[in-house]
């Protein structure tokens, strides 16, 4: 089961996006624009978050991130954080907005 704390409190910086949608996956709950992942609570903590590829390799190096693995190998555009890596509201707040930014820069599905 996810932190449905957490969810709460991605959900207090998100809930103002036009086209959220919140769904479970992987897990977790997960936060969806205009049917694009942002964020996702994760069921094994912390969030994992999608960011443009080609920054992936530059949130690696800060505290608290690694790599998102899916199918035994790392995911480009995403990265997992802990939970002590959000314990802040600046630190969550900046996560969200990570992923929101991106989400919504993809075309709507």
């Amino acid at each position: 089961a996810y932190d449905t704390d957490l969810a709460e409190r991605v959900r207090e910086h998100i809930s103002a996006e036009r086209g959220l949608d919140e769904k479970p996956m992987f897990g977790g709950l997960a936060f969806l624009l205009n049917g694009n992942m942002a964020v996702c609570v994760s069921g094994k903590g912390g969030l994992m978050v999608r960011v443009p590829p080609e920054h992936t390799d530059e949130l690696l190096a800060e505290d608290h991130v690694e790599p998102m693995i899916m199918a035994g190998r790392p995911a480009r555009g995403w990265v997992r954080v802990s939970a002590d890596g959000v314990t802040g509201e600046a630190a969550l707040r900046g996560w969200v907005r990570r992923g929101v930014d991106y989400a919504i820069s993809l075309p709507s599905k």
